[in-house]
């Protein structure tokens, strides 16, 4: 993961981008937190530059991409808001703001709802809604290296994700997001259901991309004939997903039949 790594995420949805502030951006982030290393070891710039990444993919504008890359020098260094207002203006100010400030928050109880209490707080507190987005986009990157925390943080942050974080992804509907947090927190929460899920699942992995490949030759004959052009997608349901209908009705892995589903978008 790289600078480059961005740029090419940025110019496969917009190819004639002018890439000035996202460069300036990136340049400022890294002497801020230049010296700086994160818990496994590798630089601390690379920590933004996943932010930034993540919200590239979901083809967010240049400012929200710069403010994820500067969303920690507020905390983490010596530069203030007024500092970030001077260089960058006061949107993207306004942004790294917020998401410092959400930051400071603690949630510390596992009722469900003192949990949706946080969520409406999460959401009342951002003046912009880019500031979710920068924040989960930070939750994210978080997770996917929380291993390099110790076991009690580890499962705090999956719980804190599985409770406040993925469930904000789903009120916005980023469904990518929502599906990856919640892998990621289940994996820490429950490491063995987890890992035996994630077997299970491979075994039947063959049968279950033969079987989408087959629901979409259908759907496009239907909607060919029907004269309806669509785009159709298909995708394997995600283990946290799998994990709650098997508690919820009960039933083992081998009575779960529909490990699969299918887009239509028109």
């Amino acid at each position: 993961m790289n600078f480059a790594s961005l740029k090419k995420q940025i110019l496969s949805y917009n190819p004639s981008g002018d890439l000035n502030l996202i460069q300036k951006a990136y340049d400022f982030a890294n002497e801020a937190h230049s010296g700086q290393h994160r818990v496994s070891g590798e630089l601390f710039i690379f920590h933004p530059l996943g932010v930034a990444i993540i919200l590239a993919d979901l083809e967010l504008d240049f400012t929200t991409i710069a403010a994820g890359l500067l969303h920690d020098v507020v905390e983490d260094t010596d530069y203030t808001i007024s500092d970030i207002e001077k260089e960058f203006g006061s949107e993207i100010a306004l942004l790294v703001d917020g998401v410092t400030k959400l930051g400071k928050l603690e949630f510390k109880t596992k009722e469900e709802q003192q949990a949706e209490n946080f969520r409406k707080m999460f959401l009342a507190m951002a003046k912009d809604i880019r500031i979710i987005l920068i924040k989960l986009a930070d939750r994210l990157h978080n997770m996917r290296t929380l291993k390099y925390l110790p076991k009690e943080k580890q499962r705090e942050k999956a719980l804190e994700t599985i409770e406040i974080f993925a469930p904000l992804a789903h009120r916005l509907g980023i469904s990518k997001v929502k599906w990856e947090l919640e892998d990621l927190a289940f994996r820490f929460l429950e490491s063995d259901q987890y890992y035996q899920l994630v077997d299970k699942v491979a075994k039947k992995r063959q049968v279950r991309e033969e079987h989408i490949n087959s629901m979409i030759d259908v759907l496009k004959r239907h909607l060919r004939s029907s004269g309806i052009n669509a785009e159709i997608q298909g995708r394997p349901k995600h283990f946290y997903s799998i994990y709650k209908k098997m508690n919820e009705q009960n039933k083992t892995f081998d009575q779960i039949y529909d490990l699969t589903a299918v887009r239509v978008i028109v």
